[in-house]
């Protein structure tokens, strides 16, 4: 019987899914625990870094934030470059826990029609930023899109440093957004920087409810 072409191009598939599941098969299952620190101990609280141009600096930093109210803590979310409008789906997740969430920018600064108004609404997130921190009312405070008010000189960093450092024992906190300087990373207790392999947009994709917002 004589093959057809099609016939051919499933073989040559085939061998080729197979060999690559023998290259994905070639890494033996770890046996052996990973290094643990010699010396473990609990902290009164943390200080977590979203950083990196890939997706999920918030959506990780909303993730917690979602762990936290399950344990029972007071949790606050200031947002320092979306606006009030932006209905996002993680701002209705919030409101609808009782989750205090404030977005107190007005969007992307390319978009804005009045930088000075920008910028004064950056310096006034992170008063109220501050004022969550500082009250000890708070386990959690995400301080979400805060290194760009940084980066772009709206703020002072050492301010900023020193906020973090004295802030009550018991209060974590999470900073999100791109290029974060190297002395908040420094100060950071877990520092994760997001890289992009892919991204849909970059395909033409749009931005899609429920994935991105």
């Amino acid at each position: 019987m004589i093959s057809s072409p099609s016939d051919e191009t499933h073989r040559d598939e085939t061998h080729r899914d197979e060999t690559h599941r023998d290259e994905i098969d070639r890494d033996e299952t770890p046996r052996e625990r990973p290094a643990v620190p010699p010396a473990l101990r609990r902290a009164d609280s943390l200080v977590l870094v979203n950083t990196g141009d890939g997706k999920g600096k918030s959506s990780a930093a909303f993730g917690v934030m979602g762990r936290a109210w399950a344990r029972g803590w007071r949790v606050s979310v200031v947002q320092f470059l979306k606006s009030g409008k932006w209905q996002s789906g993680e701002r209705k997740l919030a409101e609808h826990l009782g989750i205090e969430w404030q977005s107190l920018g007005d969007g992307f600064t390319w978009e804005s029609r009045d930088i000075d108004e920008t910028v004064a609404k950056g310096r006034h997130a992170w008063e109220v930023a501050r004022t969550k921190i500082t009250s000890g009312d708070y386990q959690l405070v995400i301080l979400d899109e805060m290194t760009y008010a940084l980066v772009y000189g709206w703020i002072d960093l050492d301010d900023v440093l020193e906020v973090i450092a004295h802030r009550p024992r018991s209060t974590n906190l999470i900073i999100t957004g791109r290029r974060a300087p190297a002395e908040l990373l420094d100060v950071a207790d877990t520092a994760t920087e997001m890289r992009v392999i892919k991204h849909a947009y970059d395909q033409g994709i749009r931005a899609m409810k429920g994935i991105e917002y």
